[in-house]
């Protein structure tokens, strides 16, 4: 799923809804989707599809967290 939204299969995503049946309960994902997409392109150095931005900013909105790439420093 977290692939076919960076590769842009869907476009102007509402919701995303997590089901497990055999235990009979579905949860709204949206927001730890959403986190998960920023978090890969943030470490590949991308920007988040534009067809993403509504869903982001649903889910998100201004509480991005930023992901720092680690550089190794040689002395």
């Amino acid at each position: 799923m977290i692939k076919d939204l960076i590769s842009g299969q869907y476009s102007n995503p509402i919701r995303v809804i997590g089901f497990n049946t055999a235990e009979r309960w579905s949860e709204d994902v949206s927001e730890d989707i959403a986190r998960e997409v920023q978090r890969r392109c943030d470490l590949l150095q991308r920007d988040v599809p534009s067809a993403l931005q509504g869903f982001f900013d649903r889910h998100i909105g201004d509480r991005r967290q930023l992901t720092l790439r680690l550089v190794p420093i040689s002395c």
